[in-house]
């Protein structure tokens, strides 16, 4: 039995959840991959998940932190521009899921509900009969992400939770979502509507970086960079209101199937619903 099959799914493992979980731990893990004794550890980290250091700058690395969040060279995440088109906002494994009134969205066995996740009834309520995208963020992914469609964003709204890892064998047991911390940005987009892109934190460390996160509401541009992720597996959920797009076939088909897409940030995902 692997360590988190312990934690999740023993009762000894749960009781160490608990504190593994809390928020001082996960401070206490952000500030020891900040030193810089923590690039000790990047040689190993990226030969293990096959990173290729080439497509990116690291010139000025001086932490592990500095490295798991490291920007890609130019060219290498390119946004399609074309109006119509809904984008990737960040690298990923996607799943589609349609929302109906009083819907319950299950992820890897994991429920919740939009209501629970956004903690504002009327807005939940807005996305009735939407599209729900979840990007799920593995440790090789590139773990920056930008804006997936240009418009005027309002002030960042943060949920303070505690820290469970995304990791299939949490996401059976409980519902990991609604507890870890997520902060979200209401976008009145361009051409899909009024819209949601969250940020979901991870168990250990975990931390959300957005940028501009204290102003009000301003335009955004797609492409534009949103923020990024700190070191642990990181999930990105959009919310789109209904007739507003329509998902490519292939990663509809495979949500049906429960199975995700992989994607990477700027890639044609969908185009914008004919009749919007």
């Amino acid at each position: 039995m692997g360590t988190l099959e312990f934690l999740y799914k023993t009762k000894p493992g749960r009781l160490l959840l608990c504190p593994l979980a809390s928020r001082p731990l996960s401070e206490l893990s952000g500030k020891l991959m900040d030193t810089k004794a923590s690039k000790l550890l990047i040689k190993a980290f990226a030969k293990k998940n096959n990173i290729k250091t080439e497509d990116y700058i690291l010139d000025d690395i001086n932490s592990f932190n500095d490295f798991f969040c490291r920007r890609i060279k130019d060219g290498l995440r390119s946004f399609d521009t074309t109006p119509e088109s809904l984008t990737s906002p960040a690298d990923g494994l996607l799943k589609a899921v349609k929302i109906h009134k009083d819907t319950v969205i299950t992820v890897k066995q994991s429920s919740f509900s939009i209501r629970e996740m956004l903690r504002d009834r009327k807005l939940a309520e807005s996305f009735e009969g939407g599209i729900c995208l979840i990007f799920r963020l593995c440790v090789n992914h590139y773990h920056r992400y930008a804006y997936f469609d240009s418009g005027k964003r309002y002030r960042n709204r943060r949920i303070q939770g505690i820290y469970h890892t995304v990791r299939p064998v949490a996401l059976e047991e409980m519902p990991v979502f609604t507890q870890n911390t997520r902060e979200y940005t209401v976008i009145d987009t361009d051409n899909f509507g009024r819209a949601v892109q969250m940020e979901v934190g991870a168990m250990l460390v975990g931390r959300i970086v957005n940028e501009n996160e204290s102003s009000g509401k301003c335009h955004v541009v797609r492409g534009e960079e949103k923020g990024h992720f700190e070191y642990g597996g990181s999930t990105i959920i959009v919310l789109l209101p209904k007739d507003s797009a329509v998902i490519r076939d292939d990663i509809v088909s495979a949500s049906e199937k429960g199975e995700e897409t992989p994607v990477i940030m700027g890639e044609k995902i969908g185009v914008k619903d004919a009749g919007r």
